[in-house]
């Protein structure tokens, strides 16, 4: 059976919508779209290929900012088909467990992203306010564990949420207001009581990203009171600048997840292209700034991709020299 079809719909299914008004230009829309897909996809896998050829990236704080490049990219391929389907082919049709399964990946990548930073945040507090016992906690077997429990984690709480749904009578045919499954949107169309569906739903988000935002904020604390305590402020703005784009990345996240939360369960009057917007931004915009803000910011990275890109075109042009005029 088809994942999504056409406008036409049944009650065993949903309507998926993209920029609600905007239907004529959903062709010119799709080209900046596409291009923020390509960006990413291309960045994140970089960012992974470069941590893995490199042995010298094989450090604590590259483990972690792959762990998130892996988390963009799945949070990118998660939405990718029904995004384009409805630009493209106007394939607005989507089955109820092609929903529910696409909206476990979307909220499972994203608070695995939320869960990410919160590890980061540890290992420049660790970097920063422990440096003596950086190498000696954060050892190759613990990072390993940090990240399996940290999957296990988004397993554990997402999907008895996505079960208790599977046995929740919806009413069908009902249209979307995004082009991808997201539960607070999904939730207002059930027969039973939607506002207690909601607020669980808000309830866990609250949990997952919320202690995972408190911890952040707690280790900066941390962080920026052994900063001033610095004497020198060459140091200073070393020990600084490790943390840029840590903050970027945090700020590109949350500020977008909070505003879509918000606007989808308490301001019920905000319209639905708005409300649309937010959420393409809430999922592309951190997949496509991350490996643009660590390329640039950072040198290491930056200086591996160049590396091996010259290294594959020096490998290309002497294939092509062994291969002789006749190639």
């Amino acid at each position: 059976m088809a994942i999504f079809n056409n406008t036409t719909s049944s009650p065993s299914s949903f309507l998926l919508t993209a920029f609600p008004g905007m239907e004529l230009a959903h062709i010119w829309i799709s080209i900046p779209v596409c291009c923020l897909y390509i960006i990413a996809l291309l960045g994140n896998s970089s960012i992974l290929l470069v941590i893995a050829v490199e042995r010298r990236l094989h450090k604590p704080m590259y483990y972690f900012l792959s762990m998130l490049s892996a988390a963009d990219l799945c949070l990118a391929i998660s939405t990718l088909p029904t995004v384009l389907g409805v630009l493209w082919f106007h394939a607005r049709e989507i089955s109820f467990k092609a929903c529910l399964t696409q909206m476990f990946f979307v909220h499972a990548f994203s608070f695995l992203e939320s869960s990410v930073l919160a590890v980061m945040a540890f290992d420049r507090f660790m970097a920063i306010c422990n440096p003596l016992k950086y190498t000696t906690v954060l050892k190759d077997r613990i990072i390993m564990v940090i990240g399996l429990v940290i999957c296990l984690r988004q397993v554990i709480y997402i999907f008895p949420v996505v079960l208790a749904l599977k046995g929740v009578a919806f009413h069908g045919g009902q249209e979307l207001a995004h082009p991808f499954c997201y539960h607070p949107d999904i939730i207002r169309y059930t027969y039973s009581n939607s506002w207690l569906s909601s607020f669980l739903g808000m309830f866990l988000q609250l949990y997952l990203t919320g202690t995972d935002l408190l911890f952040i904020l707690f280790s900066y604390v941390l962080i920026i009171r052994t900063i001033l305590s610095i004497v020198a402020p060459k140091k200073q703005q070393k020990a600084l600048n490790t943390c840029v784009c840590h903050i970027c990345a945090v700020t590109v996240f949350y500020v977008p997840m909070i505003s879509l939360s918000f606007t989808h369960r308490l301001l019920n009057s905000t319209p639905r292209v708005i409300c649309s917007i937010l959420a393409n931004i809430y999922l592309l915009l951190p997949p496509v700034l991350n490996p643009i803000i660590y390329s640039l910011k950072t040198k290491t990275i930056r200086r591996a991709m160049l590396q091996l890109l010259h290294s594959k075109g020096s490998r290309g042009r002497q294939l092509r020299r062994l291969r002789g005029p006749w190639y």
